[in-house]
């Protein structure tokens, strides 16, 4: 049974009817004593209810009874309703345990689904042991994950339960874990298959293209709009969006983007119509974004949109017992592209690549093998082959005037770095660095403050 908490007639009847044909079995009341006492009595699988039930409007005694509730039926799930306007208040219910929140007037379609994802979702209880690998692999598809650990195997099943289901998923973990496998992971175990998985690295989108390229443009929209453009939403529609970086958008796309998640709604530039948008939410960082919050450079109403299941991958230093696991597994791939099918890794090269720090992951442990592979004269990899490759990899910053080796920074990285570099030489003259850099000074001083630079 669903219980409905709300003291509009009109909103209870029309949410008694909605659940009704959607075949639920659903209870509605006016006020907060009906409610706990229903609570009490029955447990529901999951409460709608509403921030205020007086003339007061704040939505303390909305807030109040999500506390009694929670107290009561710690596992059920509430969903707040509440206006537009009133964001911040169900950011508050979302930190005092409320599941989600929707909005009024609210998408019936988007509704239903919310509705249905949280039902669906994994009891705690489940969570405890340590699952198999054989296990895992028997019931999900883990073809590129490769990995033994026991905090990646609670991660996976975590992974694998979640994917089932329709909720949005952030991803956090340091840079070159794997995150977009895991993204790929959980689309590739989901309803959602067969249909399209559509990636978008929105660290390298402008905030001045950020409409166009997410929500695609008309023919004349803009000066350069010589054509129209599918946006990445559309092309994604009826599958899973991937979007990476997330914590790198500025604030003012956040809040564009926000609005797309909420209502399950967006409008193509040049075309006044709204599309309605059927689609699963994915999204990574190497940020943590609580603290990002905190410092006020990401919104927090956007923050508890996303994370409704937070996923953090373990840093390849956590789990080194998996290290000699992924070189042989590098190693297979790299037999075929090199036609080397003698090529193998010794053990005393195993143990000295698990004792290393890694700082850039599995991607500068890959990048490592093939270098290694690549130079070396004979089919078994000894200590010494990864050692003199290991000199040119990402434990430090390339100089002034060295590129870094393919793979081991991101382009990202390596514009940071030129900065910094570029800052000293010039000894924080910032019209020479920008000269010298070819930019404005406008878009430099919106480059340090992206990468965090400190300037005078």
């Amino acid at each position: 049974m669903l219980l409905i908490i709300d003291d509009d007639p009109a909103i209870r009847i029309s949410l008694s009817l909605l659940l009704k044909q959607a075949g639920y079995s659903a209870q509605a009341v006016a006020d907060p004593e009906a409610a706990l006492r229903i609570v009490r009595e029955t447990t529901p699988q999951l409460v709608l209810m509403d921030m205020n039930f007086s003339l007061d409007t704040t939505g303390q005694d909305g807030l109040h009874l999500l506390a009694q509730v929670k107290q009561l039926a710690p596992q059920v799930p509430v969903v707040l309703i509440t206006g537009w306007g009133s964001i911040a208040l169900a950011v508050e219910g979302m930190k005092a345990g409320a599941a989600e929140f929707i909005t009024k007037p609210w998408n019936n379609d988007a509704l239903l689904q919310t509705i249905r994802t949280l039902l669906s979702l994994p009891l705690e209880e489940a969570k405890t042991l340590t699952p198999t690998r054989r296990q895992l692999d028997q019931q999900y598809d883990f073809r590129d994950i490769v990995g033994q650990d026991s905090g990646l195997l609670h991660m996976l099943r975590q992974v694998g339960q979640v994917a089932a289901t329709d909720a949005s998923v952030l991803i956090e973990g340091e840079s070159g874990t794997g995150k977009e496998l895991i993204a790929e992971a959980v689309h590739r175990n989901s309803p959602r298959r067969g249909k399209a998985f559509v990636k978008v690295n929105l660290g390298g989108i402008s905030a001045s293209l950020f409409e166009s390229e997410l929500f695609g443009h008309r023919r004349g929209a803009f000066t350069d709009a010589k054509t129209d453009r599918v946006g990445r939403f559309e092309l994604a529609n009826g599958g899973t969006i991937f979007l990476d970086e997330i914590g790198e958008l500025d604030l003012s796309s956040q809040v564009k983007l926000l609005r797309v998640l909420q209502d399950r709604t967006y409008e193509v530039l040049g075309d006044s119509k709204p599309r309605r948008l059927d689609i699963r939410v994915i999204c990574a960082t190497n940020r943590t974004l609580a603290e990002e919050v905190r410092a006020g450079r990401f919104r927090e109403d956007l923050f508890y949109r996303i994370n409704l299941i937070t996923v953090r991958l373990p840093a390849l230093r956590e789990r080194p017992q998996d290290i000699p696991l992924l070189v042989q597994h590098f190693v297979a791939g790299l037999r075929t592209t090199y036609a080397r099918p003698a090529l193998k890794v010794g053990v005393r090269a195993l143990h000295w690549l698990q004792e290393q720090p890694l700082p850039g992951n599995i991607r500068e442990l890959k990048n490592l093998v093939e270098r290694a592979v690549l130079v070396s004269g004979h089919d078994e990899l000894l200590p010494e082959d990864f050692q003199a490759q290991a000199q040119s990899l990402p434990n430090r910053a390339p100089e002034p005037g060295e590129l870094p080796a393919p793979g081991t920074m991101t382009l990202d990285e390596l514009e940071a770095q030129m900065i910094r570099n570029t800052l000293e030489h010039y000894q924080g003259n910032i019209s020479r660095v920008a000269k010298a850099l070819g930019l404005s000074r406008p878009a430099l001083y919106r480059r340090l403050e992206k990468y965090e630079i400190p300037y005078e």
